[in-house]
C-alpha cells in the first residue's frame, strides 16, 4: 500500500473522504462528508437551466444522478448534447437517448455551454488539498455503485450477476471486489478508475461489508458463527450473509421500497435462504442470491447494519457499528481493509 491513500466513497448524497497514513493513529487521520459529485453538477446544470442556457456534456461516465437535472432541463425546452462516453451516464442504450432528444456530438456545438461530468475531479481535489494546506497523497482510492453496462438488458439484473459472480467464481471473498482492473461491464468503475490515475476502484456495496470487517470484533465473530451485515444507503441498501470469509448469500434492494418492518422481514427470509431472487425483483429491488447455507453458521442471527438510512432498522435487534470510529467513513476502511487483504 502507498504511505498515503485518499479514499473516497461516492454515493448518491455525499461523497464520503478518509485520507489515511498507516503511520497515524485513525483517529487523527483527516476526514470529511462533503455532497456527492453528482449533486455538485446537478446544480449546475440547474443554474444553467435558470439562464436558458443549452449545454454539452463532456467528459466521464459518472453517478445517474445527474439525470433527473437533465431532464429537467430538457423539459425547460432547452437542448442538451453530449460525447458518447458522456452519454452512457444516462442510458445503456444511446440510440433511444438520441429518440428522447439528446444530441450526441464530440465537439461542443456553437453556443452550448460545457459541463463536465466526473465522479472525481481532480483539478477540484487539488485545491481543496491546498485549501486544508494537505499533502496531495500517493494514491487514490475510490468505490461507486455501478449497475454496469447491459444493452438490452435490465441494469438490475444485470448489476446483480456481479453479486452472482462473487459468490461462484470469486468464492464469496469480499476482497476480490476490490479491482485494479474492473470487469468490463463496469463502465462507471473503468472510467473513475481513470481519472483517479489507475488506483484501486470498489462497488459501495463490497466496500461496506469490507468497512464492518475493519471491525476487529466483527471479523473475530463472523469467523466463529454466521453473520449478517446490512448497509442502508440513501438510494440503495444491500446485506450479505457472512461466515468464516466467505459471503454466503447477497440481498440488494432499493431503500424507498421498505420500511422497518418490511426490511426485517425479508432479513429473516434471507439468513433461512428462503427469499427469492424473483420476488425482490418484482418488488423492484435488485435480488437475492444465496448458497446452501452452513449449518456451523447458526442461521446468520448477530445482525451488522451500517448506512446513512441505517434508522429504518432502529429498534431491532441490531448493532450499529462505526468503523475507525466514524460510520459515515465505513466504505473508506472498507477499501483499506480490502487491499490489506489483497497484500
Amino acid at each position: 500500500m502507498a504511505d498515503t491513500f485518499l479514499c473516497i466513497d461516492i454515493g448518491s448524497g455525499t461523497q464520503d473522504v478518509l485520507l489515511y497514513s498507516p503511520d497515524m493513529e485513525v483517529e487523527n487521520c483527516p476526514k470529511f462528508v462533503l455532497p456527492a459529485p453528482a449533486r455538485r453538477i446537478g446544480e449546475h446544470i440547474r443554474q444553467l437551466t435558470g439562464k436558458g442556457r443549452n449545454i454539452w456534456l463532456h467528459g466521464s461516465n459518472m453517478g445517474g444522478g445527474v439525470s433527473r437535472a437533465v431532464r429537467a432541463h430538457q423539459q425547460a425546452g432547452l437542448a442538451v448534447a453530449a460525447t458518447r462516453s458522456a452519454a452512457y451516464t444516462m442510458a445503456d442504450d444511446l440510440a433511444a437517448l438520441e429518440e428522447s432528444g439528446v444530441r450526441l456530438d464530440e465537439q461542443c456545438p456553437d453556443g452550448f455551454a460545457p459541463v463536465r461530468l466526473t465522479d472525481f475531479d481532480e483539478a477540484w481535489w487539488r485545491r481543496f488539498f491546498e485549501t486544508a494546506e494537505l499533502d496531495w497523497p500517493g494514491s487514490v482510492a475510490a468505490c461507486a455503485q455501478d449497475h454496469g453496462f447491459h444493452p438490452g438488458k435490465s441494469n438490475r439484473m444485470g448489476r446483480f450477476d456481479l453479486w452472482r459472480s462473487l459468490l461462484t467464481e470469486g468464492a464469496g471473498r469480499p476482497e476480490t471486489l476490490v479491482w485494479d482492473t474492473p470487469p468490463a461491464m463496469l463502465t462507471r468503475l473503468a472510467d473513475l478508475g481513470r481519472d483517479i490515475g489507475g488506483g484501486p476502484v470498489a462497488d459501495t456495496g463490497a466496500a461496506a461489508v469490507l468497512g464492518a470487517l475493519y471491525v476487529d470484533e466483527i471479523e473475530r465473530h463472523g469467523r466463529e458463527t454466521g453473520i449478517t451485515l446490512v448497509n442502508i444507503g440513501n438510494s440503495h441498501l444491500i446485506a450479505f450473509l457472512l461466515f468464516n470469509g466467505r459471503i454466503h448469500g447477497v440481498y440488494e434492494q432499493h431503500t424507498g421500497c421498505v420500511d422497518g418492518p418490511k426490511l426485517w422481514a425479508d432479513l429473516a427470509q434471507f439468513r433461512q435462504g428462503r427469499l427469492s431472487f424473483e420476488r425482490v425483483f418484482d418488488e423492484k429491488g435488485h435480488g437475492c442470491l444465496t448458497l446452501d447455507l452452513p449449518a456451523e453458521a447458526g442461521g446468520f442471527g448477530p445482525t451488522y447494519v451500517l448506512g446513512p438510512r441505517r434508522s429504518l432498522l432502529a429498534g431491532y435487534d441490531v448493532t450499529f457499528p462505526a468503523p475507525g470510529g466514524d460510520m459515515m467513513l465505513a466504505g473508506c476502511f472498507g477499501l483499506i481493509k480490502g487491499l490489506s487483504l489483497r497484500d
